[in-house]
Protein backbone atom coordinates (compact mmCIF):
# COMPACT_ATOMS: atom_id res chain seq x y z
CA UNK A 1 0.00 0.00 0.00
CA UNK A 2 3.04 2.28 -0.18
CA UNK A 3 2.86 5.17 -2.62
CA UNK A 4 5.82 3.76 -4.51
CA UNK A 5 3.71 0.63 -5.21
CA UNK A 6 0.96 2.76 -6.75
CA UNK A 7 3.58 4.44 -8.92
CA UNK A 8 4.88 1.07 -10.11
CA UNK A 9 1.34 0.01 -10.97
CA UNK A 10 0.80 3.19 -12.96
CA UNK A 11 3.98 2.60 -14.98
CA UNK A 12 2.53 -0.77 -16.06
CA UNK A 13 -0.81 0.73 -17.08
CA UNK A 14 -2.02 1.27 -20.64
CA UNK A 15 -2.49 4.97 -19.88
CA UNK A 16 1.21 5.38 -19.15
CA UNK A 17 2.39 3.08 -21.96
CA UNK A 18 0.36 5.09 -24.49
CA UNK A 19 2.18 8.32 -23.63
CA UNK A 20 4.91 9.62 -25.93
CA UNK A 21 8.43 8.67 -24.84
CA UNK A 22 9.29 12.28 -24.01
CA UNK A 23 6.18 12.59 -21.85
CA UNK A 24 6.98 9.32 -20.07
CA UNK A 25 10.41 10.66 -19.17
CA UNK A 26 8.91 13.87 -17.82
CA UNK A 27 6.29 12.01 -15.77
CA UNK A 28 8.94 9.74 -14.26
CA UNK A 29 11.05 12.74 -13.36
CA UNK A 30 8.18 14.59 -11.65
CA UNK A 31 6.99 11.47 -9.83
CA UNK A 32 10.55 10.80 -8.71
CA UNK A 33 10.73 14.26 -7.15
CA UNK A 34 7.37 13.65 -5.48
CA UNK A 35 8.35 10.26 -4.03
CA UNK A 36 11.59 11.67 -2.61
CA UNK A 37 9.85 14.55 -0.85
CA UNK A 38 9.99 14.31 2.94
CA UNK A 39 7.03 15.38 5.08
CA UNK A 40 7.07 15.11 8.88
CA UNK A 41 10.33 13.18 8.61
CA UNK A 42 8.86 10.55 6.28
CA UNK A 43 9.37 10.13 2.53
CA UNK A 44 6.16 10.27 0.51
CA UNK A 45 7.23 7.04 -1.19
CA UNK A 46 6.60 5.19 2.09
CA UNK A 47 3.19 6.72 2.84
CA UNK A 48 0.10 4.52 2.59
CA UNK A 49 -1.58 5.94 -0.50
CA UNK A 50 -5.04 4.75 0.63
CA UNK A 51 -4.96 6.89 3.77
CA UNK A 52 -2.69 9.82 2.85
CA UNK A 53 -4.33 12.99 4.23
CA UNK A 54 -4.68 16.21 2.26
CA UNK A 55 -2.61 17.91 4.97
CA UNK A 56 0.45 15.89 3.89
CA UNK A 57 -0.19 16.63 0.22
CA UNK A 58 -0.47 20.34 1.00
CA UNK A 59 2.82 20.32 2.93
CA UNK A 60 4.54 18.59 0.03
CA UNK A 61 3.15 21.12 -2.46
CA UNK A 62 4.35 24.02 -0.30
CA UNK A 63 7.85 22.52 -0.31
CA UNK A 64 7.82 22.24 -4.10
CA UNK A 65 6.68 25.86 -4.40
CA UNK A 66 9.78 26.98 -2.53
CA UNK A 67 11.82 25.73 -5.51
CA UNK A 68 9.50 27.27 -8.10
CA UNK A 69 5.75 27.56 -8.53
CA UNK A 70 5.75 26.38 -12.12
CA UNK A 71 7.72 23.26 -11.22
CA UNK A 72 5.46 22.65 -8.20
CA UNK A 73 2.36 22.81 -10.40
CA UNK A 74 3.87 20.31 -12.84
CA UNK A 75 4.68 17.88 -10.03
CA UNK A 76 1.20 18.20 -8.55
CA UNK A 77 -0.49 17.75 -11.93
CA UNK A 78 1.35 14.48 -12.58
CA UNK A 79 0.74 13.30 -9.01
CA UNK A 80 -2.99 13.94 -9.47
CA UNK A 81 -2.82 11.80 -12.59
CA UNK A 82 -1.20 9.05 -10.53
CA UNK A 83 -3.94 9.09 -7.88
CA UNK A 84 -6.68 9.29 -10.53
CA UNK A 85 -5.24 6.08 -11.95
CA UNK A 86 -5.58 4.57 -8.48
CA UNK A 87 -9.21 5.71 -8.30
CA UNK A 88 -10.04 4.21 -11.71
CA UNK A 89 -8.44 0.91 -10.76
CA UNK A 90 -10.23 0.97 -7.37
CA UNK A 91 -6.90 0.85 -5.59
CA UNK A 92 -7.80 3.89 -3.48
CA UNK A 93 -10.87 5.99 -2.72
CA UNK A 94 -9.39 9.49 -2.40
CA UNK A 95 -7.02 11.79 -4.25
CA UNK A 96 -5.35 13.90 -1.53
CA UNK A 97 -4.03 16.36 -4.13
CA UNK A 98 -7.39 16.97 -5.79
CA UNK A 99 -8.55 19.95 -3.75
CA UNK A 100 -5.22 21.73 -3.31
CA UNK A 101 -5.40 25.17 -4.90
CA UNK A 102 -2.57 25.88 -7.30
CA UNK A 103 -0.59 29.04 -6.84
CA UNK A 104 -0.61 31.38 -9.81
CA UNK A 105 2.60 31.98 -11.69
CA UNK A 106 3.04 35.65 -12.50
CA UNK A 107 3.35 36.12 -16.26
CA UNK A 108 6.89 37.13 -17.15
CA UNK A 109 7.56 39.91 -19.64
CA UNK A 110 11.37 39.87 -19.66
CA UNK A 111 13.10 39.68 -23.05
CA UNK A 112 16.77 39.40 -23.96
CA UNK A 113 18.63 41.87 -26.14
CA UNK A 114 20.46 40.48 -29.17
CA UNK A 115 23.70 41.52 -27.48
CA UNK A 116 22.87 39.49 -24.36
CA UNK A 117 22.05 36.41 -26.46
CA UNK A 118 25.40 36.72 -28.23
CA UNK A 119 27.27 37.14 -24.94
CA UNK A 120 25.79 33.89 -23.62
CA UNK A 121 26.58 31.98 -26.81
CA UNK A 122 30.14 33.31 -26.92
CA UNK A 123 30.81 32.07 -23.39
CA UNK A 124 28.97 28.75 -23.81
CA UNK A 125 30.52 27.85 -27.18
CA UNK A 126 34.04 28.66 -25.96
CA UNK A 127 34.14 25.53 -23.78
CA UNK A 128 33.25 21.98 -24.83
CA UNK A 129 31.79 21.34 -21.36
CA UNK A 130 29.21 24.12 -21.76
CA UNK A 131 28.67 23.97 -25.53
CA UNK A 132 25.51 21.88 -25.28
CA UNK A 133 23.86 24.41 -22.97
CA UNK A 134 24.71 27.07 -25.51
CA UNK A 135 23.18 24.97 -28.28
CA UNK A 136 19.97 24.48 -26.28
CA UNK A 137 19.74 28.24 -25.75
CA UNK A 138 20.60 28.95 -29.39
CA UNK A 139 17.88 26.63 -30.70
CA UNK A 140 15.26 27.94 -28.25
CA UNK A 141 15.96 31.51 -29.35
CA UNK A 142 16.34 30.85 -33.08
CA UNK A 143 13.21 28.69 -33.39
CA UNK A 144 11.13 30.40 -30.64
CA UNK A 145 10.64 27.08 -28.86
CA UNK A 146 10.55 26.02 -25.21
CA UNK A 147 13.87 25.20 -23.60
CA UNK A 148 12.36 21.96 -22.26
CA UNK A 149 11.66 20.73 -25.79
CA UNK A 150 15.14 21.69 -26.95
CA UNK A 151 16.87 19.76 -24.17
CA UNK A 152 14.92 16.63 -25.22
CA UNK A 153 15.54 17.06 -28.96
CA UNK A 154 16.78 13.92 -30.75
CA UNK A 155 18.63 13.49 -34.04
CA UNK A 156 15.57 11.95 -35.73
CA UNK A 157 13.93 15.39 -35.53
CA UNK A 158 16.47 16.86 -37.95
CA UNK A 159 16.41 16.46 -41.73
CA UNK A 160 19.98 17.20 -42.80
CA UNK A 161 19.18 16.90 -46.52
CA UNK A 162 16.47 19.59 -46.41
CA UNK A 163 18.08 21.58 -43.55
CA UNK A 164 14.85 21.51 -41.56
CA UNK A 165 13.63 20.37 -38.16
CA UNK A 166 10.33 18.85 -37.05
CA UNK A 167 9.31 19.37 -33.42
CA UNK A 168 6.36 17.88 -31.57
CA UNK A 169 5.82 20.29 -28.70
CA UNK A 170 5.37 18.74 -25.28
CA UNK A 171 2.82 21.27 -24.00
CA UNK A 172 0.28 21.44 -26.83
CA UNK A 173 1.48 18.43 -28.86
CA UNK A 174 1.59 20.74 -31.88
CA UNK A 175 3.85 19.76 -34.78
CA UNK A 176 6.02 22.55 -36.16
CA UNK A 177 8.31 22.29 -39.17
CA UNK A 178 11.06 24.89 -39.34
CA UNK A 179 14.02 25.77 -41.54
CA UNK A 180 17.46 25.81 -39.92
CA UNK A 181 19.46 28.99 -40.46
CA UNK A 182 22.95 28.45 -41.92
CA UNK A 183 25.04 29.41 -38.87
CA UNK A 184 22.95 27.24 -36.54
CA UNK A 185 22.98 24.42 -39.08
CA UNK A 186 26.80 24.50 -39.16
CA UNK A 187 26.79 24.25 -35.37
CA UNK A 188 24.39 21.29 -35.48
CA UNK A 189 26.52 19.49 -38.07
CA UNK A 190 29.54 19.90 -35.81
CA UNK A 191 27.43 18.65 -32.93
CA UNK A 192 26.50 15.54 -34.90
CA UNK A 193 30.17 14.75 -35.45
CA UNK A 194 30.76 14.86 -31.70
CA UNK A 195 27.47 13.48 -30.34
CA UNK A 196 25.80 11.71 -33.26
CA UNK A 197 26.61 8.29 -31.80
CA UNK A 198 23.80 8.67 -29.23
CA UNK A 199 20.17 9.80 -29.31
CA UNK A 200 20.07 13.38 -28.03
CA UNK A 201 21.19 16.49 -29.90
CA UNK A 202 22.43 18.33 -26.80
CA UNK A 203 22.84 15.90 -23.88
CA UNK A 204 24.89 16.36 -20.75
CA UNK A 205 28.50 16.03 -21.99
CA UNK A 206 29.42 13.54 -19.25
CA UNK A 207 27.66 10.16 -19.43
CA UNK A 208 26.13 8.47 -16.38
CA UNK A 209 27.03 4.78 -16.25
CA UNK A 210 27.99 5.03 -19.90
CA UNK A 211 24.65 6.58 -20.94
CA UNK A 212 24.25 10.13 -22.26
CA UNK A 213 21.14 11.77 -20.81
CA UNK A 214 19.40 15.14 -21.28
CA UNK A 215 19.90 17.89 -18.74
CA UNK A 216 17.23 17.65 -16.04
CA UNK A 217 14.64 20.38 -15.54
CA UNK A 218 16.36 21.44 -12.33
CA UNK A 219 20.02 21.12 -13.32
CA UNK A 220 19.82 23.01 -16.62
CA UNK A 221 18.75 26.37 -15.07
CA UNK A 222 21.52 26.06 -12.46
CA UNK A 223 24.24 25.43 -15.03
CA UNK A 224 22.81 28.15 -17.27
CA UNK A 225 22.80 30.65 -14.39
CA UNK A 226 26.51 30.06 -13.84
CA UNK A 227 27.16 30.65 -17.54
CA UNK A 228 25.06 33.81 -17.54
CA UNK A 229 26.96 35.18 -14.58
CA UNK A 230 30.23 34.43 -16.35
CA UNK A 231 28.91 36.34 -19.36
CA UNK A 232 28.04 39.31 -17.15
CA UNK A 233 24.29 39.07 -17.76
CA UNK A 234 21.52 40.33 -15.50
CA UNK A 235 20.07 37.97 -12.90
CA UNK A 236 16.64 38.94 -14.26
CA UNK A 237 17.21 36.90 -17.41
CA UNK A 238 16.26 33.23 -17.70
CA UNK A 239 16.70 30.69 -20.47
CA UNK A 240 12.92 30.32 -20.58
CA UNK A 241 12.70 33.96 -21.73
CA UNK A 242 14.41 33.12 -25.04
CA UNK A 243 11.19 31.82 -26.65
CA UNK A 244 9.38 35.03 -25.68
CA UNK A 245 12.32 37.05 -26.98
CA UNK A 246 12.21 35.41 -30.39
CA UNK A 247 8.45 35.80 -30.71
CA UNK A 248 8.63 39.46 -29.64
CA UNK A 249 11.25 40.08 -32.30
CA UNK A 250 8.93 38.60 -34.93
CA UNK A 251 6.11 40.85 -33.76
CA UNK A 252 8.35 43.91 -33.88
CA UNK A 253 9.50 42.93 -37.38
CA UNK A 254 5.89 43.00 -38.58
CA UNK A 255 5.55 39.25 -39.13
CA UNK A 256 1.89 38.27 -39.61
CA UNK A 257 -0.04 36.46 -36.93
CA UNK A 258 -0.49 33.33 -39.03
CA UNK A 259 3.23 33.07 -39.73
CA UNK A 260 4.08 33.55 -36.05
CA UNK A 261 1.65 30.80 -35.07
CA UNK A 262 3.23 28.44 -37.60
CA UNK A 263 6.52 28.89 -35.73
CA UNK A 264 5.25 28.89 -32.14
CA UNK A 265 2.68 26.12 -32.56
CA UNK A 266 -0.12 28.20 -31.03
CA UNK A 267 -3.60 27.21 -32.25
CA UNK A 268 -5.37 30.36 -31.07
CA UNK A 269 -4.33 33.96 -31.87
CA UNK A 270 -5.25 34.99 -28.32
CA UNK A 271 -2.34 32.89 -27.07
CA UNK A 272 0.06 35.10 -29.03
CA UNK A 273 -1.32 38.39 -27.66
CA UNK A 274 0.89 38.37 -24.52
CA UNK A 275 3.91 38.67 -26.84
CA UNK A 276 2.52 41.75 -28.58
CA UNK A 277 4.20 44.46 -26.51
CA UNK A 278 3.80 48.18 -27.13
CA UNK A 279 7.34 49.04 -28.14
CA UNK A 280 8.83 51.98 -29.99
CA UNK A 281 10.11 49.68 -32.73
CA UNK A 282 6.69 48.16 -33.43
CA UNK A 283 5.05 51.60 -33.32
CA UNK A 284 7.57 52.98 -35.82
CA UNK A 285 6.92 50.01 -38.12
CA UNK A 286 3.15 50.50 -37.90
CA UNK A 287 3.31 54.22 -38.66
CA UNK A 288 5.84 53.77 -41.47
CA UNK A 289 3.67 51.07 -43.06
CA UNK A 290 0.64 53.37 -42.75
CA UNK A 291 2.42 56.24 -44.53
CA UNK A 292 3.46 53.95 -47.38
CA UNK A 293 -0.08 52.65 -47.91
Amino acid sequence: MKLTNLTDDYYLSHDFKNLREQTKAQYKYFLGVMLNTEVDGTLLSTFNYTTMPTRVAKQAYNQWCEKGISMANHIMSVTRTLFNHGLRMELCTINPFENIRRRTVERRKTVWSKEDVQKLLDVAYSDFKTRNIGLIAHMAYEWCQRVGDMRMLIWDNINFDKQTIQIEQSKRHADVHLPIEDDLFDMIKQQQEDFGFQEYVAPRPNPINGVYLPYSLTKLPKYARKLMQEAGLSDELRLADLRRTGVTEMVEAGVGMGQIMSVTGHANPSSVKPYMKNTLKSAELALTTRRKA
